[in-house]
Order: C-alpha cells, then sequence, then structure tokens
C-alpha cells in the first residue's frame, strides 16, 4: 500500500499550492491514502471547518494536527465529531476537545491507523509523554488489527524524534516529523523496516520565513518586541513523502521525498 504524507500546509499559499501539486502526483503514484498535517491550514493559525472541505476537495483524505489545533475556535467545536476528519496529538492532557488516532479504511478495504503525537523538548506546553501513550494507543487498537499504522509526531528537537522513531521501530510502519516546517534529509527505513524523516517540511511560500513573511519574523528578532506575523506569498513549495508498506505484514519498503516549488506567476 501507499500512503502520501503532506507536511504543515501553511495559509492560502500552502492551499492553493496543494491544489497545484497533488493533481498530478496522485496520477502518477495513485496512493491508498493522502494525509496532510492541517494544524496551519487557516492563515496559519489553527484550521477551520471550510479550510478542511477545501482540502478535502483538492484530493487529501485526513489531517493530523500539533500544538495549533486550538487556535480556532470553529474547529474546536468539531473536533469531538467523528466524521470530522482531524485528530490531535493524543498526549494532550485528559479532557481536551477531539481524538488522538483514528482507524481510516481505504477503498481497498485496508485499515490503517493514524496516531498523531507531540513532542516535549523546547515545548511550553505541559503534554503527557508521547513515548508512555504511543505505547497505550498500540495496546488499544490491537483489536481493530489495522494493516498499517502511521504516526505523525509533531515536535521540535530532532533528538526526541529520532529516540521516539528507534523505541518504536519494528511495531508502526512508520513515523514522520512535523512542526518545524523545514525539511530534513534523513528520510530511512530502520532496521526492523519503520519508515522514519525527522520533519517532512511544509507547503507554503518559499520566499518567508516557515510560511510567514520574512520581514516580520526579522524584526521580532532584531527588537524582540511583541509581533503580529502574516503569512507570505508568492513562489511557494510543496513538501511530502510517498511510505509504501508490505501488504502482508504493514512495515515498510520504501519512503520518497517529494519536493516541487512553484514560481507562481
Amino acid at each position: 500500500m501507499k500512503i502520501l504524507f503532506i507536511g504543515d500546509i501553511v495559509g492560502r499559499s500552502g492551499r492553493e499550492t496543494v491544489k497545484k501539486a497533488l493533481p498530478k502526483i496522485k496520477e502518477d503514484q495513485m496512493p491508498d491514502l493522502i494525509i496532510a498535517n492541517g494544524e496551519n491550514l487557516a492563515h496559519g493559525r489553527g484550521l477551520t471547518p471550510e479550510t478542511i472541505e477545501e482540502m478535502k476537495q483538492a484530493g487529501i483524505d485526513f489531517f493530523t494536527s500539533g500544538n495549533h489545533i486550538y487556535n480556532n475556535k470553529a474547529a474546536i467545536e468539531k473536533l469531538n465529531d467523528k466524521s470530522f476528519p482531524v485528530i490531535r496529538p493524543a498526549n494532550f492532557p485528559p479532557g481536551s476537545p477531539g481524538r488522538g488516532y483514528h482507524i481510516y479504511e481505504t477503498a481497498k478495504m485496508q485499515k490503517i491507523a493514524i496516531i498523531n503525537l507531540h513532542g516535549r523538548v523546547f515545548i511550553t506546553e505541559n503534554y503527557d509523554c508521547p513515548f508512555r501513550k504511543a505505547d497505550e494507543i498500540l495496546e488499544e487498537i490491537k483489536g481493530d488489527q489495522p494493516n498499517a499504522i502511521i504516526i505523525d509526531f509533531h515536535a521540535e528537537a530532532t533528538s526526541e524524534k529520532i529516540a521516539f522513531a528507534k523505541y518504536l521501530d519494528g511495531r508502526v510502519g512508520a513515523i514522520v516529523g512535523t512542526h518545524t516546517h523545514v525539511p530534513t534529509a534523513d528520510a530511512q527505513i530502520f532496521e526492523s523496516k519503520t519508515a522514519y524523516i525527522t520533519d517532512v517540511g511544509m507547503v507554503g511560500a518559499s520566499d518567508s520565513v516557515i510560511g510567514a513573511k520574512k520581514e516580520d519574523i526579522i524584526n521580532s528578532f532584531l527588537t524582540q518586541m511583541p509581533f503580529k506575523y502574516d503569512i507570505a506569498d508568492g513562489p511557494s513549495t510543496f513538501n511530502a513523502v510517498l511510505i509504501e508498506l508490505n501488504d502482508s505484514n504493514g512495515m515498510a519498503t520504501e519512503i520518497t521525498p517529494i519536493i516541487q516549488n512553484f514560481d507562481n506567476n
């Protein structure tokens, strides 16, 4: 089976870039499932039901998220609805709106468990241990007998991401890193056949600072003053990984980064 995982989609620029890139990728690769991190869909600050529907119409099947998932009230009200194709990190405090994993059934009747977890290193929020939460979820879903398991690990520190992936090597098909918006050059398959990349990257304006207008971010570093950033436009980048999993055991056989650039003239 093939899973296409798209990195953090940032604002209108990211959404328009998905519409440009995805049709040809779908035609060429014919993925069984398309997942994207959608926590920055709505002008870089959370997501809305409308932006989720826009991206579903563009061809994305399901969405993971991260620390910005609660930035938009309209989305919070939908997160407990199991028909809403969005999950939030499972290690958020008990009682947080939403759910941390989902069993997705593809058109070929394959059951793929999608799990979302958040790192803790260099993160100000007080999240539960992602390592122990992963163990808990893997035990919970045994009865569902998923054909494959993929985890979006939304985290800052590369060391935490790699340690987390090594901890789960051989127990899940793939672990993809999100959050930093910068693609890493370490797509690989570990010894026990778990596919891994530290960060998939983002979809959004390339002449920016992780999707935001560079002038806003540079000024904040120079002045150390509070600021409100705007999402950049212009040339854009599309970052994703195509993960191929063994149909018989759900473990990885290949992981391939996909990076495309658009001048948007």
